[in-house]
């Protein structure tokens, strides 16, 4: 990277924005690692580094105002049309200052933290995103919105999302556990812990993550360790690799092997931390109760 147009492109960036904000109010929140994020007006130049990012900013109402976005950023249609700006793990700063952002969205967990210190020291603000309960996500679009001027448009998103939140609520609470190994990947295994949204939504379906109580967000597990929980439901993410149970079919003995409780779910809406993890979740129910059903 020419690190010499840094400073030279945050300050085009910075002097960009200033007939903008001084016409407008300061806007303000606090971002999914409880830190104030302060802009001197509604952003307008927005750049998201993670999929669940650019999913919750259109869903905010934010979309037009999004130039840039992280790779996989694919929901809806037109985010795949924004340029990228490389991946979670390896951002193109050169090219994000080039976009001139007032805002970025940035994953708490995912995106290197060193790169996005290095954004943070050149003056551009930053959002952390990283909801980890269905609350957190009806929050999210009512905080970017406020972030990008559209509070009207992300106060009905929330109101849609919270309504719909709690019918699936109210509709499944009352089943009966089942255990649940969810695996996100095959070689290495892993999994997630209690702390995922995607345990979140196993426990509104009256689901049990065999591994809630790993202290790593998203644990490498053995395969002796899932013999050993016998899990009676096996769910794994699709567009992980073919023939995803291969290795579970080697133990007819395992509950979830010898009752055929081995189910996918559309990884794009179980993993992502957007609004879609309702259709995700509703899905995932479903799988669920036919599980129940061969007890």
């Amino acid at each position: 990277m020419r690190r010499h147009w840094l400073a030279p492109l945050a300050a085009a960036c910075a002097a960009a924005l200033l007939p903008l904000h001084a016409a407008a109010a300061p806007v303000s929140v606090t971002d999914d690692a409880r830190r104030s994020v302060t802009l001197p007006a509604p952003a307008r130049r927005i750049v998201s580094l993670a999929p669940h990012a650019t999913e919750l900013l259109f869903a905010a109402g934010a979309g037009s105002r999004v130039v840039g976005v992280a790779e996989f950023s694919d929901y809806p249609p037109e985010a795949a049309r924004i340029p990228s700006v490389g991946s979670g793990v390896s951002l193109d700063l050169e090219r994000i200052l080039q976009l001139k952002p007032d805002l970025v969205v940035g994953w708490n967990n995912g995106t290197a933290a060193a790169q996005l210190a290095k954004l943070e020291t050149l003056g551009v603000p930053i959002y952390k995103s990283e909801p980890y309960d269905f609350a957190a996500i009806a929050n999210s679009l009512e905080r970017l919105a406020h972030l990008a001027g559209t509070d009207a448009h992300g106060k009905a998103a929330a109101a849609s999302f919270r309504s719909r939140w709690k019918q699936l609520q109210d509709t499944y609470q009352k089943r009966r556990n089942i255990t649940v190994f969810y695996q996100i990947w095959r070689s290495p295994l892993m999994t997630l812990n209690g702390s995922h949204l995607v345990s979140a939504a196993l426990r509104l379906c009256g689901g049990e993550n065999i591994f809630a109580k790993l202290s790593q967000l998203a644990p490498t597990v053995n395969e002796e360790a899932v013999l050993k929980a016998d899990p009676e439901v096996i769910v794994a993410s699709s567009g992980e690799q073919d023939d995803v149970f291969a290795p579970w079919r080697r133990f007819p003995g395992m509950k979830a092997v010898a009752r055929g409780n081995l189910m996918t779910v559309e990884g794009a809406l179980m993993n992502r931390a957007g609004p879609r993890i309702l259709d995700g979740t509703e899905a995932l129910c479903r799988a669920l109760d036919e599980a129940r059903a061969k007890r």
